[in-house]
C-alpha cells in the first residue's frame, strides 16, 4: 500500500482495499481507509486512548458517537474521543479516510 518516498516522507493510494479496512502506513498515528456497503456497518466499539478525525470522500454515513448519531456527506470531517462508542453505517456505498492518533490528554 505505502512506498518510501524520503526519509521521513511515505506515499500510498487510496484503491478500496480488500476487506472494507485499509491501513495505509505503518506506525504512528494510525491512518486507515473505510469502504462500507451501502446498509453495511460496524458494530459499536471504542478506541481508547485515541483522538479520531474521520473524513468521508464519498457516499453517505451515519455516524454514531455515544449516544448520538451524526449524518455525514461527502467532505465532512469529524473529530472526537475514541473513549466513546463508535459505530458507522453506511446510507449508501461509501469510503472514509481515518486518522488515530494518540490521546494528547
Amino acid at each position: 500500500m505505502s512506498e518510501s518516498t524520503a526519509a521521513k516522507t511515505e506515499r500510498a493510494t487510496l484503491d478500496g482495499g480488500e476487506n472494507g479496512r485499509t491501513r495505509l502506513f505503518e506506525g504512528e498515528p494510525k491512518t486507515v481507509q473505510l469502504t462500507l456497503g451501502a446498509g453495511e456497518s460496524i458494530p459499536a466499539h471504542k478506541h481508547p486512548g485515541r483522538d479520531i478525525v474521520f473524513v468521508l470522500r464519498s457516499g453517505a454515513v451515519d455516524l454514531t458517537l455515544g449516544d448520538e448519531t451524526l449524518s455525514l456527506s461527502p467532505g465532512d470531517v469529524v473529530r472526537f474521543d475514541g473513549d466513546q462508542d463508535i459505530s458507522p453505517t453506511a446510507a449508501a456505498d461509501s469510503e472514509a479516510l481515518l486518522v488515530l492518533a494518540a490521546s494528547s490528554e
